[in-house]
């Protein structure tokens, strides 16, 4: 049986570990009320009664807004209970939040006298704190308010084609008067306005709706608003906000099928190329028929450039193909290649297939082959040589599947290198793959681990005022290499975010590095692999640098950290709702300690893909 003192001392013991371990697991702890005990002799454990913070949302109210409104929000705590909720509002964009009211029983609401405010867009918050100490801060909902008499124009979308629907409301019309409604459209920020349609508004009826024929101006950017007046008083007139940078694109994406080769057997790479210059390239979409046939079967479809995918076409009988592909922009126009046809398919002969190691390697990589032959496989071997060169050296060979071999890359020197696999069959007849070229190898010591982005209080994918971005290093960096004199002290920089039409990375490349004045910064660039800025689009903002020191794996490293700040130019974001894995590109301008040039290598996001900022 176990003793009454060796049982309290374990339930000690176990009381403090289970409280260590909810101080790691919390970052607010500090108020917690303990309320239970477990001692033995000489001591005694406390477990807090709340280690949970409150659930707090605010109700929309609705919109528009107008007079004397109430603003009420959701709270709960199923330990200690909600002691109090503040809600509060501010001005959209401006980050200067203003209490409406504390409020310390439910239903958690205040008034709000909208008449005091200008008219124009908020946001609304709630911040709940429990008893324990714990505080929540609840996601904003954006409202509207409006007391005077104006126009609110529906935003009509980004990209337009065809017949695009126009659809603006009156706020505070006069239930008798009469209103002339009207839409306009201008070139992108030149304010030469012209009228597309028209409503007239009788007895204050709120609405218009109105077809714009979008093909009956060029493909472009455009900015769009809606106007009305009284009938009795055209003077006074009432500007809705303007849409600005709102792409028209009524031309079709160009696009051409490459040529998959012939014969062809086993897998193999289908690829095309497209282009469109006002909306961009939404999807490519690749498809086979055999010779003669109407009925096109999809191989794949592909989002970003380049647009290629392996193909296995082992699948299909033998024969004669076609291949052809299918563009479609983003504002929904397709265009279909001419078709590459009389392209033979024979899997009844050997075929060998290097698998791509990727871009750059480093230390010890594993090489895959995919080989197969009715005669059966005699051997496998894969080969290397630098690029350009025709003296191949043997890396393995290999006569059992699969056909993998480990290449330790540190025994030859950094630089380009070409890879190939050869099979020899049954009957001895030797086969060779594709070369996989331009591959570089880069054993450099000091490069990029990780690049992560975060999101504070601003829209969850969009890119705000208090965003980051975080540069992780494998070493020690020598950080007046970043940026001459930098001691790694919070320093002002400037962040630019490119569309990714403008750098031949695809609508979904937008990119962003760091300046500072107009000079790039050494820490590379960051590929975003989503859509954060609108087609041709560039946007700046104010940011701030910093630089620490963290130990990853025992090890040193140093940690660049890059806080978002206010907009100073282009705007024209975009709010992404897919997730994605970033691409770090470093600068070799960046060195360690020892003077060792950066490698240039891409970093890819690690963890689960995620929406940025």
């Amino acid at each position: 049986m176990i003793s009454t003192a060796l049982r309290n001392t374990a339930l000690a013991v176990l009381a403090c570990i289970l409280i260590a371990a909810s101080a790691l697991n919390s970052a607010q702890f500090s108020s917690a009320m303990y309320t239970a005990q477990s001692a033995n002799g000489s001591s005694t454990a406390s477990a807090a009664a709340d280690w949970t913070p409150p659930t707090v949302a605010v109700v929309d109210p609705g919109a528009p807004l107008k007079g004397a409104v109430t603003i009420t929000a959701n709270a709960a705590d199923g330990e200690t209970g909600v002691a109090s909720v503040v809600l509060q509002k501010q001005v959209t964009g401006s980050g200067a939040w203003v209490t409406l009211c504390t409020t310390t029983a439910a239903p958690y609401s205040c008034a709000w006298n909208t008449v005091a405010d200008a008219d124009g867009s908020y946001d609304l918050r709630a911040i709940a704190i429990d008893r324990a100490g714990y505080s929540t801060t609840s996601a904003s909902v954006r409202v509207l308010v409006s007391n005077a008499f104006g126009i609110i124009m529906t935003d009509p979308g980004d990209v337009l084609r065809g017949s695009a629907s126009l659809v603006a409301t009156l706020q505070n019309a006069n239930l008798l008067g009469l209103y002339n409604i009207r839409f306009e459209y201008s070139a992108g920020g030149t304010g030469a306005w012209t009228q597309i349609a028209g409503c007239l508004s009788i007895l204050g009826s709120a609405n218009c709706t109105q077809t714009w024929s979008t093909t009956g101006v060029a493909s472009g950017t455009y900015d769009l608003r809606a106007v009305a007046s009284p009938v009795l008083n055209p003077s006074a007139v009432v500007y809705s906000a303007v849409f600005t940078d709102v792409i028209v694109d009524n031309t079709r994406p160009a696009v051409t099928m490459t040529d998959p080769g012939s014969p062809l057997s086993g897998t193999v790479t289908l690829a095309a190329s497209a282009s469109d210059a006002d909306s961009g390239v939404a999807t490519v979409v690749i498809q086979y028929a055999p010779n003669g046939s109407s009925t096109w079967t999809t191989a794949c479809t592909l989002t970003g450039a380049p647009y290629s995918c392996r193909f296995s076409t082992t699948a299909l009988a033998r024969g004669t193909y076609s291949f052809r592909a299918i563009a479609t922009d983003v504002a929904g126009n397709t265009t279909t290649s001419a078709s590459v046809t009389n392209r033979q398919v024979d899997n009844t002969i050997s075929s060998v297939s290097l698998a791509d190691p990727g871009a750059y390697l480093e230390g010890t990589e594993t090489l895959t082959v995919d080989a197969n032959s009715t005669a059966g496989v005699t051997s496998v071997t894969t080969q290397y040589a630098p690029t350009g060169a025709s003296t191949w050296t043997t890396i393995c060979a290999t006569s059992q599947s699969p056909y993998t071999c480990t290449w330790d890359t540190t025994s030859l020197p950094d630089g380009l290198y070409d890879l190939r696999a050869v099979l020899v069959d049954g009957t001895g007849k030797v086969t060779i793959s594709t070369l996989v070229t331009g591959r570089r190898i880069d054993n450099t010591p000091v490069r990029g681990a990780d690049v992560q982005t975060a999101n504070t209080t601003g829209i969850v994918g969009r890119l705000d005022t208090g965003d980051t971005i975080t540069y992780t290093y494998s070493k020690q960096m020598a950080l007046g290499s970043i940026l001459p004199g930098w001691s790694g002290a919070a320093t002002p920089v400037t962040l630019r975010l490119r569309d990714g039409g403008l750098l031949g990375t695809g609508a979904a490349g937008d990119t962003i590095d760091v300046l500072t004045g107009s000079t790039p910064v050494a820490l590379g660039t960051v590929n975003l692999r989503g859509d954060y800025v609108k087609s041709g689009k560039t946007s700046t903002s104010n940011g701030t640098m910093v630089a620490t020191t963290s130990t990853v794996n025992g090890s040193p490293v140093t940690v660049v950290t890059v806080t978002v700040g206010t907009l100073i130019s282009g705007g024209a974001l975009r709010t992404v709702s897919t997730a994605s894995t970033m691409i770090w590109s470093p600068s070799g301008a960046a060195t360690d300690l020892s003077g060792s040039a950066c490698s240039t290598a891409p970093v890819s996001e690690t963890g689960a893909a995620d929406r940025e900022f």
